[in-house]
């Protein structure tokens, strides 16, 4: 019901690409966000799809592996006008997505958070997590939609749309819920331009993660984005439709030099429809 997917997809051989990207300094070959350093990785093979969304891919898609290595030197400020939320490869690639992303911190309580457990888990923990997805894309969930919510959480879900999405916007059917097992992930993919417009949100519950944004055109441009429990992310224009975007299994999961322990990780995902 969730993932209607066109299977032709599955025929189609993964194109691999490999890039290695190190987030330091300036001067060297990658940038963080407020001065950060660290980061070593290794991107290959390109196979998947988006998060669990209603419709086909088209662009890219595609999977990463063998990421390897620790980001060093991340403190958690904020520093006045360097988000410390997000690394890249460049001061180039930043630049691009920069006025394209958001992460809103703390935009939900622990009290709001449980209000959304106790409402959505009843439903949730009756179906299982699924490991072995038709295309390989995505390891360890489950999910489900809601066209209603409770008092608590439907103003959480009106307080995103109004956050993430212009005034008027058309919104995409009902709300998305991806539900990700510890040992859970996403790899890369760009949600169908078919069916989805400019813009994704997503509230993240339950656990911080990584987010990596890869150039569609060139795998040696990329993003971190550090997505910490409560927070809500924003990617529009060019980070949705130029670039893939993947949440990293644990073992992987770091973000400019601090380990970011992967837990089950729900998240409650709005799309606008295209114009």
């Amino acid at each position: 019901m969730f993932r209607v997917v066109f299977r032709v997809l599955g025929a189609l051989k993964p194109h691999r690409i490999s890039y290695k990207g190190v987030c330091e300094t300036h001067n060297k070959r990658g940038l963080c966000e407020g001065g950060e350093e660290g980061f070593t990785g290794e991107h290959e093979g390109f196979t998947g799809e988006h998060e669990g969304f209603t419709g086909e891919h088209e662009g890219f898609t595609g999977e990463h592996e063998g990421f390897t290595g620790e980001h060093e030197g991340f403190t958690g400020e904020h520093r006045v006008g360097k988000p410390s939320w997000m690394c890249g490869s460049s001061a180039a690639v930043l630049s691009t997505v920069r006025p394209n992303v958001q992460v809103l911190q703390n935009f939900i309580s622990e009290e709001e958070e449980a209000d959304f457990l106790q409402e959505l888990d009843p439903g949730l923990k009756r179906k299982r997590y699924e490991f072995d997805h038709w295309d390989d894309a995505i390891h360890g969930f489950r999910e489900t939609e809601r066209l209603q919510w409770g008092g608590t959480c439907g103003r959480v879900v009106e307080r995103l749309q109004v956050a993430a999405f212009p005034e008027g916007s058309p919104l995409l059917g009902p709300v998305h819920v991806l539900d990700l097992d510890k040992a859970g992930f996403i790899k890369p993919h760009v949600d169908s331009v078919k069916f989805c417009g400019s813009t994704i949100a997503g509230l993240c519950l339950l656990s911080d993660s990584v987010m990596r944004l890869v150039s569609v055109e060139n795998s040696a441009d990329w993003v971190c984005l550090l997505l910490q429990r409560h927070s809500l992310y924003i990617l529009r224009n060019e980070a949705r439709f130029k670039f893939t975007h993947e949440i990293l299994k644990d073992e992987e999961s770091f973000f400019s030099g601090r380990r970011i322990p992967r837990q089950r990780r729900i998240s409650v995902i709005c799309r606008n429809l295209p114009l």
